[in-house]
This record gives C-alpha cells, sequence and structure tokens, in this order.
C-alpha cells in the first residue's frame, strides 16, 4: 500500500497561513458594520413574512387571559425553537431580550431590536471565568430592573452548548429577585426544516403552513427559595417547557 506525499498529507505552513487569513477576512466581513446592518435588515423582514405567512391554528394560547394581573413576566424559550417569537408577542408590551456579549450575537441583536426588543448583553457560551461571572451578574441585574419597571423579560431557559432542554439556574435565580413569575412558551409551525447535527435541534421555521403558540401558567419561585426550591423551580420550568414544546407539535400537524 502506497503511503501519502507528505506534502498532500498535510498542509504546509504557508498553505496554513493562507487558510487561516482567509477565515479571518471571512470573519471581519461578518462582523463589518454593512454586514451586520444589512444583514440584520433582511433576516428581520425574512423572519416577519415567515411569521405573517402561517395561519394559526385556532389553538394558540391567549396571551392576554391567561395573563392578565400577571404582568411583568419573564418568558422562557429552549434554544433554537424561538426564532420567530419576536414577531409573535403582544404590540402593546414591551419587552427585553438577553443575548450574548460574544461578537458573532452582535446580528442577532440587530434582528431582535428591529422587532421592537430592547436588548441585554449577558455572559456567553460556558466559560465560567472570573469576567464572564461578572458579566452574568450585571445582565441578571439589568434584567430585574427592567422587570421592575414594567418591561417583560424573554430568556432562553437552557444554557448554550450545555444540556438541551434543561432549565439552567439563571432563569429561576431572576425570578427570585425579581419577584416575578416564569411563563413558559413554546412555537412551532407545520412547515420547518430541524438542524439535526445542532446541539439544541435548531428549528428554522418555513413560510405557508401552520403556526401554533402555547403559554403555560406562571411559575412563581420564593424571595427566600433555597438551593433545593430553586432545583425544584428550575425542574418545573424543564418539565412545563417540554410539556408545551410537545403541544405545538401535535397540534400544527393535525392540521398540516
Amino acid at each position: 500500500m502506497n503511503k501519502p506525499d507528505a506534502e498532500t498529507a498535510a498542509p504546509r505552513p504557508k498553505q496554513l497561513r493562507d487558510l487561516i487569513d482567509r477565515r479571518r477576512l471571512g470573519k471581519r466581513l461578518l462582523q463589518s458594520e454593512l454586514v451586520q446592518s444589512a444583514g440584520s435588515a433582511l433576516i428581520g423582514w425574512s423572519l416577519n413574512s415567515i411569521w405573517r405567512s402561517n395561519r394559526d391554528t385556532g389553538t394558540s394560547t391567549d396571551w392576554q387571559s391567561l395573563l392578565e394581573g400577571e404582568w411583568p413576566v419573564i418568558f422562557a424559550l429552549w434554544h433554537g425553537q424561538h426564532i420567530l417569537m419576536p414577531y409573535a408577542a403582544p404590540k402593546d408590551r414591551k419587552f427585553v431580550s438577553l443575548v450574548s456579549r460574544s461578537v458573532d450575537a452582535e446580528i442577532n441583536a440587530r434582528i431582535i431590536q428591529r422587532a421592537g426588543y430592547e436588548v441585554i448583553r449577558g455572559s456567553g457560551g460556558r466559560d465560567q471565568g472570573a469576567g464572564n461571572r461578572k458579566g452574568g451578574v450585571k445582565a441578571l441585574l439589568s434584567m430585574r430592573d427592567a422587570l421592575h419597571r414594567d418591561v417583560n423579560v424573554v430568556m432562553i431557559a437552557d444554557i448554550s452548548k450545555g444540556a438541551a432542554r434543561q432549565a439552567g439556574k439563571g432563569i429561576v435565580t431572576l425570578a427570585k429577585i425579581s419577584g416575578r413569575p416564569i411563563v413558559p412558551v413554546a412555537l412551532a409551525t407545520s412547515r420547518r426544516r430541524v438542524l439535526e447535527k445542532t446541539w439544541d435541534k435548531t428549528t428554522i421555521n418555513l413560510p405557508f403552513g401552520r403556526r401554533c403558540l402555547r403559554l403555560a401558567p406562571p411559575i412563581r419561585v420564593a424571595a427566600d427559595a433555597g438551593e433545593g426550591e430553586l432545583d425544584a423551580a428550575r425542574m418545573q420550568v424543564t418539565a412545563e417547557l417540554n410539556r408545551i414544546t410537545t403541544e405545538v407539535m401535535k397540534a400544527v400537524e393535525a392540521q398540516a
């Protein structure tokens, strides 16, 4: 059996440098003001159009009747299932969304702002460094302050690149320090593409189908809740989010 030629088995130093340079150039282009501005406008327009082109199944939750007397609240979503959510929210309420502090999340922040939300930049990923912890605490306090000024908080419940569809501690801690309830939210469309290789099974919603949105009853966390009670609340958020996620999938499939 012939051995591979050393020069073809691995990139030569110059080839490797050229590859790295091209990747760096591509990243700089993606982070440029022009690309960020134009990209967020195009994506935002596309998502809004997709939302409008999907007809409701008639089985979605009535926001106003469920949340009468409860506003403002903390809306809990799953990673990868939240793409259309900014277009589903009531227009007569104010919302703020937590977005990663990473540079790569800038275009996502701009899309959310174009949809009419405020944005709070929080710690991203699973890095547990001191700087990241400081950023996380600052974001948590900013969300608490937003709730105190009657602005609803939209927050991804599971941790990026962590265990998918398992609520983290952050969202129940926010409920504890703010005194505001958590409301799990799930949305599905009958026409969609699931990116199976992604850790969170990211779902790309497609136009011209049916849609369903469900809210679970508010979940409260006591101001004096200990670790055991926080864990119990976290498990309740997980169970309720998974329950209504299953419900919306079944609702749109029944009318597909």
